[in-house]
Order: C-alpha cells, then sequence, then structure tokens
C-alpha cells in the first residue's frame, strides 16, 4: 500500500521544551515521551494511543515553527524531484532507526516542509498523526503563498496533490482546496507571509473551539482572531503556543 502525498507527521521546534510540552498537554491532552534518540532531546507526543508530534530544541538561528510531514514512497528520489522542481533541500535524505527515511526542503516560494519514508507500522498504516475524525491529531494544512498556481503545480507534480474545488474569499484572494485521493487535506491561498515567503500553517482538532479559546489564553500563549466559521460549519482559530510558533485549531463551538 502507498502512502504517498499523505500528511503523516508534524515537528515542532522550540526553545523552551518544558513551556510547550505543558501547553499542548492541556490543550489538545497530549501525554510527551523521551524518543530516547541519541545525541538529542526529541520528545513524542501521544494523543488516544497515536503518536501525533516530535519536540525538540532548535539550533541557533532555526526559526521557531511547526513543521508538517508528508510520507513519501522513497525519500531520495522525492528529495530529487522537488530539487529538479525548484526547491531547496536543506536537511537530505536521512535514516531515523524504526521510524524511516526524511528530508526537510523549502519549496521554490519558501515554505518549509517535510518528507517522510515511514517504516509501515504494526496495522500496516503509516501511524496515526494526521486523523481529521479524532481531536488533538492533524486535520488541516493551509499553504499561503505569493503565487498559487506554481505551488499548486509544484506539489501536485511532487504528491500528486489534486485541486478539489477553489473559492474566492474577497475580492482579491482564491482559496483553494487540495486533496490527495478522495481525501480533502488543506488549501493554498494568494497571500505571502513574512518577507515575501510561503508558509504553511498546520491545523489540529479540538472538541471545542470556544474552550479552546479559554485554555490558551490562560496557558500563555495568544489567539490571533476570533473563532471564523468555514464551510461545512466547524470553527477555526489562530493561535501562538508560549514561544511563539503559529499554529491553528478546527472543531466544533
Amino acid at each position: 500500500m502507498s502512502f504517498h502525498g499523505l500528511p503523516c507527521w508534524y515537528e515542532l521546534a522550540s526553545p523552551d521544551l518544558d513551556a510547550v510540552k505543558g501547553f499542548y498537554a492541556g490543550l489538545l491532552g497530549w501525554t510527551w515521551a523521551d524518543s530516547g534518540m541519541p545525541g538529542m532531546t526529541y520528545l513524542l507526543a501521544s494523543c488516544d494511543g497515536d503518536m501525533v508530534a516530535g519536540l525538540f530544541a532548535p539550533d541557533p538561528g532555526m526559526p521557531v515553527a511547526w513543521t508538517n510531514y508528508t510520507a513519501v514512497d522513497d525519500a531520495d528520489a522525492t528529495a530529487a524531484k522537488a530539487k529538479d522542481l525548484g526547491a531547496t533541500v536543506v536537511v537530505p535524505p536521512t535514516d531515523i532507526p524504526g521510524t524511516g527515511r526524511f528530508s526537510v526542503l523549502i519549496d521554490p516560494q519558501g515554505a518549509v516542509f517535510g518528507i517522510l519514508q515511514p517504516t509501515p507500522m504494526a496495522d500496516g498504516t503509516a501511524g496515526g498523526a494526521f486523523d481529521q475524525s479524532k481531536p488533538g491529531h492533524g486535520n488541516w494544512h493551509d499553504l499561503s503563498t505569493p503565487d498559487t498556481a506554481a505551488a499548486l503545480a509544484f506539489y501536485g507534480a511532487l504528491f500528486g496533490w489534486t485541486q478539489s474545488r477553489a473559492m474566492p474569499m474577497g475580492p482579491d484572494m482564491v482559496y483553494t482546496i487540495i486533496a490527495r485521493g478522495d481525501q480533502d487535506i488543506g488549501g493554498v491561498f494568494n497571500e505571502a507571509g513574512k518577507a515575501g515567503r510561503a508558509t504553511w500553517t498546520v491545523y489540529f482538532g479540538t472538541a471545542s473551539v470556544n474552550d479552546a479559546v479559554k485554555t490558551v489564553k490562560a496557558s500563555g500563549g495568544q489567539v490571533l482572531h476570533d473563532p471564523a466559521e468555514v464551510p461545512g460549519g466547524a470553527l477555526i482559530i489562530h493561535c501562538t503556543d508560549p514561544s511563539g510558533a503559529v499554529f491553528a485549531l478546527v472543531g466544533p463551538a
């Protein structure tokens, strides 16, 4: 079974491990454990029996940010293809014992993303980090970019993602839903982040957006806007955690 193009992992680089561990534990119900990775502290978050995210302290100069990973059939071939398509390889394909082979890249518009050739789990899956039916798991992925057409072409060629539909979001913005197979997994819209670079934003599911607003504010994070309704009736909020990393939440009121 091919997992190619399926979201599969989320990783946070943060200088304050203890603060963000407590923050996400209270907000998303995550429990934390040390991975035992030699040479560095790499913590693993679990939710309802699924490993959902990793946490580590960044090297000097590395941004404090979430990175989303997409499963691929062959990390080396995918990284090489991404480079041919105009991406920059930041971390070349590298083995993680018992997990798989990963690489970190920057797409042609400047957005950081990761790929993972996963070691299949005992149940034959690529893991349960991305599950739109469960709170505390990865749910959605937004790409703000200065060039929507170029971004859609790049990720379509790399991961086989297709375009479900496009929705006008005002006079100057169009939001294009991207799908992996028959499952909608995120969206791309024509807006650049800091310094005109593209940026991915990770959404995690929550059982109550209104309760999450209170928890974020009480736990040292910030809520960047009031809850906003999206097609289908769910609400979303964008937030920063205590270390300043941006993320989003989606779920019922």
